[in-house]
């Protein structure tokens, strides 16, 4: 008769107890390990720090173990690194030598190459370009539109959200949405809402760490199943499969550019890819692309918001270059350097994936003077890379001004390691091309029709962190007061 479930849950505990501390003893004999809080036997250093393992808490750890350290998290190695040299050596330079970091492989080289084309390059900024001006010109007349945006105040994010999906859904299927209202839109908005809230959850967590408590997991990953299975058919049945009915009616090479979606299907028609490579694209996008530009957004105005100086600062830039009432496009961008610099405080300062993305070392390799066990999870502590005080001059603060004086060389692509808001190297995230205009068109766009204020009696709005495992956003949705300026 087999034991009862409890049961064979305490007997796997004891058995992975008995396990972990034979390796630790064999691995400590042989290993110069990283510094950290010292374990227990199967949960590691879980019960020290917790399930939620972002920015912040992962800070107070290096303030207090180092610029390197390591954390047991039931069966596997977490090393997380917080230096300039130390961040280099992960991302760049030892990232395609002996301390291989991912699976380079051909599909990976392949899937990058058929994103990157229809996606991310300076061709489709210019195709695209005008689509984002039309939006950013569409919130403008919407919030002048409603009539408490200039009184009581309105939750901008909303309408903001609009705005990116129809950026995003122009470049992928040449798509976009009406309003809010739309059905297929909030049905879409539900789903990637959800899968992101799965995705930030604690069961996430103590399900890759502690093996031997998957069991306790079945709800949960069916629910994490149901929604993948329900955001994938959306994607196929009203965007994908209806491109391919497009495409079938009449003949795309002929019929002016392409959507990336067309790309895509071209490389599944060559047999580059199948159909699941297609959706996995889809869904990229809509988890990368969509919501951390418009994080950004949403603490670009908040930050202006609580700095009116610094607002009014812009606002006369912006008139003073382009004349009073001519409404910034993305090549006036790069005339703009007060615009700019506001862009790259914002990222510096809230950083929307401060932990870039994960890392992990396929065999036993060496980082900085410690060894780093084969198959460990390496995290690079971004946001403490831009926020130590050691390397930035009061970085507590919002001044745009560092990146006109004493940062003025400091760009948002990786030139310097203490600023890495997209990462660098092989896995830096393309989305830059495409995040950086979008956000000097949008901000841009937004200060010179209105005068941002907090709503009436309060002095400013909360900025309180949301932080997660893989994002940092704002965690209350500001109502902002948009008073229209006339020209």
């Amino acid at each position: 008769m087999d034991l009862p479930f409890l049961e064979k849950t305490l007997l796997g505990l004891v058995l992975a107890t008995i396990a972990a501390i034979v390796v630790s003893k064999l691995r400590c004999k042989c290993f110069k390990l990283p510094p950290g809080p010292v374990p227990v036997p199967v949960f590691g250093n879980w019960l020290q720090v917790g399930d939620d393992l972002n920015h912040c808490n992962l800070t107070d750890l290096a303030k207090k173990f180092g610029d390197i350290f390591l954390l047991r998290m039931g069966q596997r190695n977490l090393v997380v690194v917080s230096s300039p040299e130390l961040a280099k050596e992960v991302l760049h330079t030892q990232g395609g030598q002996d301390m291989v970091f991912t699976v380079y492989g051909e599909h990976w080289r392949k899937m990058r190459r058929i994103m990157t084309v229809p996606f991310f390059t300076n061709k489709v900024v210019q195709q695209y370009r005008q689509g984002w001006e039309f939006e950013a010109a569409s919130v403008v007349e919407d919030v002048k539109k409603n009539p408490e945006s200039a009184t009581n105040g309105i939750v901008l994010r909303r309408r903001l959200q609009l705005l990116m999906y129809n950026n995003m859904y122009r470049i992928m299927f040449d798509r976009r949405f009406e309003s809010e209202e739309d059905h297929l839109f909030v049905k879409l908005k539900a789903l990637n809402g959800e899968r992101s809230r799965l995705a930030q959850s604690f069961e996430y967590n103590y399900g890759d760490f502690i093996p031997v408590l998957r069991p306790f997991l079945r709800g949960y990953l069916r629910i994490c199943k149901e929604v993948k299975d329900r955001r994938l058919q959306l994607f196929k049945d009203y965007f994908v499969d209806e491109r391919k009915k497009l495409a079938s009616t009449k003949s795309m090479s002929n019929g002016g550019p392409k959507c990336a979606i067309d790309h895509i299907l071209d490389a599944q028609h060559k047999g580059e890819i199948n159909e699941d490579n297609v959706l996995y694209i889809v869904e990229n996008i809509n988890v990368a692309a969509i919501e951390t530009t418009l994080w950004s957004i949403e603490w670009a105005i908040a930050e202006l918001v609580n700095h009116p100086e610094i607002q009014k600062k812009l606002r006369n830039e912006l008139d003073t270059v382009l004349g009073p009432g001519h409404q910034i496009t993305e090549p006036d961008i790069h005339n703009l350097p007060y615009l700019q610099a506001v862009i790259k405080e914002t990222l510096r300062l809230r950083m929307a994936i401060p932990l870039l993305v994960p890392h992990m070392n396929l065999h036993d390799a060496k980082l900085g003077s410690y060894d780093i066990p084969a198959e460990s999870k390496i995290l690079v502590n971004a946001w403490w890379l831009a926020n130590n005080p050691a390397h930035w001059k009061n970085p507590e603060e919002f001044r745009p001004e560092r990146f006109l004086e004493e940062e003025s060389k400091v760009e948002a692509n990786g030139n310097d390691f203490r600023y890495l808001p997209f990462g660098v190297g092989r896995r830096s995230c393309p989305g830059i091309i495409l995040a950086l205009p979008i956000l000097g068109i949008t901000v841009g766009r937004l200060v010179q029709n209105f005068e941002l204020l907090p709503p009436p009696g309060q002095s400013k709005i909360d900025t309180s962190e949301k932080g997660g495992q893989f994002s940092l956003h704002i965690l209350k949705h500001s109502t902002i007061v948009a008073k229209p300026r006339s020209f």
